[in-house]
């Protein structure tokens, strides 16, 4: 990012810009340098570098979104403790997933972050069609007619989310040798999706720096002020969830002392910070909700790595405030994108359920901010711009994903029989 900043100030000092006028699909006129100016020459292939890692990442959406969430409902349902087990875990990942959604939805709405600010972002015609209508306009279209049409755009998104769930549950209840074949094709289809994705996520850099120096070299530093803003109202709304909502939770239902739920935690919460991956944390997680919390292994087991893979409060939050911070931005340039009650509605339930999807390794919610904004319509290159600046705010909302893992562990053990904290912390081995 700062050599993408150094690389756009030099742009500007380069040569004199030459802007014309240019009449959009939509009558709306906007200002863009002229094709003869040799800045644009010298932008041109940054805006191409950028285009290659988006189509690389919209690449990754239909088939990881669909094998992680086939994988992961299918494992639940297959399991013997599925029944009273499963259906609590189920609600308090459900129930923490939409308090944190609906803390950002809440935050961002009040302090309008994306109204007015400057990000030098195409400002496209109109929304999606998948968002159009109203509220039980979008619940009709949840259900694909044809799931072979659905797959073919990351448009529908939505629907593809929908018929995994519903597949993934009939994996779990067809009988065997059937189910456990197309349990374990999705299973290795998965792993190859995460081994692309860590692979095309590796470039992320590249594509950071490309999308600054065109975005600095066409609008100057102005853009940083409003990202510093979004940057603050995440901070704010992740330790809102993290440091009120859950532990009101642990304390009020579980009757459990949060701070030293959170003392039995640490070094699942530091390591969480450090790698910014769920499922590299998953080993420490596991071994300090039952050694240092007191957890039964038969909890433990079922609830934490359930939990890495499809309860992700703090990737859910982020992605909501994300769409809403940029719909913001196009809605002040065009009033056609101010969100309805209905399309809030459409971006509340897609991030609840993209969630389920989201993998468990670094900048994967970078994934799931761009099919959502495909779904509503929006041009991509404002996830890049949101992914200059998103280390810092990966590495958070990882801790928050881990902490409500423990937390819903620690409920879900206590109303098993479980002494939750009725023991001294062990310190943990790492053999």
């Amino acid at each position: 990012m700062a050599l993408g900043v150094v690389a756009g100030m030099a742009l500007q000092s380069f040569t004199e810009a030459a802007w014309v006028t240019e009449v959009t699909a939509t009558g709306f006129e906007k200002e863009v340098l002229s094709p003869d100016c040799a800045r644009a020459a010298w932008l041109s292939p940054l805006r191409m570098i950028a285009d290659l890692f988006l189509r690389l990442l919209k690449l990754l959406i239909v088939p990881l979104v669909l094998t992680s969430i086939i994988t992961g409902v299918a494992g639940i349902g297959g399991g013997r403790d599925f029944g009273r087990l499963g259906g609590k875990t189920l609600l308090y990942y459900m129930t923490t997933s939409l308090l944190a959604i609906g803390t950002g939805m809440v935050a961002v709405n009040l302090m309008q972050p994306g109204t007015g600010a400057e990000l030098g972002l195409e400002i496209p015609s109109e929304f999606g069609e998948g968002v159009k209508g109203g509220f039980g306009d979008v619940l009709s279209r949840m259900v694909p007619e044809n799931i072979f049409s659905a797959v073919g755009s990351n448009s529908n998104m939505l629907q593809i989310i929908v018929f995994a769930l519903i597949f993934g549950y009939f994996v779990a209840r067809t009988r065997e040798p059937h189910g456990a074949r197309i349990r374990n094709f999705f299973e290795s289809a998965f792993e190859v999706m995460m081994r692309m994705a860590t692979g095309i996520l590796s470039l992320i850099p590249y594509g950071v720096f490309a999308l600054t120096a065109k975005v600095v070299g066409e609008t100057g530093l102005g853009v940083f002020a409003p990202l510093a803003s979004f940057m603050l109202l995440v901070i704010m709304t992740l330790l809102l969830h993290a440091l009120i909502t859950l532990p009101c939770i642990l304390k009020f239902i579980g009757g459990i002392s949060p701070i030293a739920w959170m003392k039995a935690m640490s070094p699942a919460l530091m390591t969480a910070f450090s790698t910014s991956s769920s499922s590299m944390t998953l080993p420490v997680s596991m071994e300090a909700v039952e050694r240092r919390g007191g957890a039964s292994n038969r909890v433990t087991s079922f609830v934490m790595p359930l939990g890495a893979t499809i309860n992700m409060d703090g990737t859910a939050l982020y992605e909501c405030v994300g769409v809403l911070f940029l719909s913001q931005y196009y809605a002040s340039h065009s009033p056609a994108f101010e969100l309805t009650l209905g399309m809030q509605f459409f971006v509340v339930i897609t991030a609840l359920l993209a969630s389920i999807g989201a993998a468990g390794i670094p900048s994967a919610g970078l994934v799931l901010k761009a099919m959502i904004l495909k779904a509503l319509g929006l041009p991509d290159d404002g996830v890049l711009l949101l992914l200059a600046i998103d280390r810092p705010l990966d590495m958070l909302r990882t801790v928050v994903n881990v902490w409500s893992d423990s937390c819903g562990a620690a409920l879900i053990a206590k109303s098993e029989g479980d002494k939750i904290l009725d023991q001294k912390p062990t310190t943990l081995s790492h053999g």
